[in-house]
Formats: structure tokens, C-alpha cells, sequence
């Protein structure tokens, strides 16, 4: 297989995209049911789904990372030293938050002491008690680092718009599902 020096790999875009759409329907869900009457079904439905695409993402981050460290194709920036820097730290907090946000997810489901579910496929057992007491502390912070990666997120896609519109690089095109000759200038 022959791929392209300056874009990312395929199964790389294809997580990267699944990502951003996975955590941006889950922070709109919470958002959603919030505002819902408790026990209507469409609440419910909505909180039924969030945790099952919770662990799903969860799945999706663990084959990310390690496509990340043994496959994946990453095209080398043109970018100064200190920006690609500032670039590898702000990917390795999106990483970290996700994972710290899955991990908050499961550790708030346990300690709620309901059904946790995958698609109504099969349950996933608490391996350890969570005191119910954690409760609003755990969805608190389940909370907090959901905005975190919702601003980290939008910093990460202004930087890239920066990149296209007014440094006038590939950076945003070698990320971009398709043929690579999208947004062509």
C-alpha cells in the first residue's frame, strides 16, 4: 500500500473523524437530557446511549493509541520546533482526557449503582464497590473534563483553520477524509 508522505494514513482519519464526532454527540446528549424531564423515555434513551457509545469510545481509543504507536502514518510538519511542539502537547492532553474521561464514566456509572449496559447487549460489572457517595463529586469531574476536551477540541480545530486560512498549509488538508485534494487553493 502505497500512502502519500504528507497525509495521514486511512484507519488515522478514520479515528480521528469517529473521535470528534463521538465526543461531540456525547457532550451534546448530557447537555440535552439535562434539560429533559427525569424518567421520559427520550431521557432515558439519550443517557442509554451515551454510556453505551462511552464504552464503545473507550474501545476506540485504545485501538487509536496503539494504531498511533505501531502503525500509523504521521507526515512530517513544516511547522517551527516550538509550534509542533506546543502541537504534540496539546494531542497528548486530548488523549489523556479522553482517557481520564472514560475512566471518570465508568467509575461514575458504578458508583450511581445502575445498570451499566452495552446497547442492552450485556452489562459490564463493577469490578470493585463505588461508594454511592462519590456520586456528585465523580460527575462533577465528569463534567469538568468534558468541557476541558470540548475547549482543547476547539483549540485544536481553530489552530488547524488558522493553518489553512492564514499560514496557508496542508496542515488541515492532510487530516481531511477523501482523495487528499480537498480545499484546494
Amino acid at each position: 500500500m502505497n500512502i502519500p508522505t504528507d497525509r495521514y494514513d486511512r484507519w488515522t482519519r478514520i479515528f480521528h473523524w469517529l473521535t470528534a464526532a463521538v465526543v461531540i454527540f456525547m457532550f451534546a446528549s448530557a447537555h440535552l437530557w439535562e434539560n429533559l424531564e427525569k424518567g421520559t423515555p427520550l431521557r432515558k434513551g439519550l443517557q442509554s446511549l451515551h454510556i453505551s457509545l462511552g464504552i464503545a469510545m473507550a474501545l476506540l481509543i485504545v485501538v487509536r493509541i496503539a494504531w498511533r504507536l505501531i502503525a500509523g502514518h504521521h507526515p512530517k510538519s513544516d511547522s517551527p520546533r516550538a509550534l509542533n511542539l506546543l502541537a504534540k502537547m496539546a494531542h497528548g492532553c486530548l488523549y489523556l482526557l479522553l482517557l481520564a474521561q472514560i475512566v471518570l464514566g465508568f467509575i461514575f456509572r458504578w458508583a450511581q449503582g445502575e445498570p451499566f449496559n452495552f446497547f442492552g447487549l450485556f452489562p459490564i460489572p463493577a469490578p470493585v464497590v463505588i461508594d454511592h457517595e462519590w456520586r456528585g463529586a465523580l460527575g462533577g469531574l465528569h463534567d469538568n473534563v468534558a468541557w476541558a476536551i470540548i475547549l482543547l477540541a476547539g483549540l485544536h480545530a481553530a489552530a488547524a483553520l488558522w493553518h489553512h486560512v492564514v499560514v496557508g498549509d496542508n496542515t488541515l488538508r492532510r487530516m481531511l477524509p477523501g482523495s487528499g485534494n480537498a480545499l484546494q487553493k
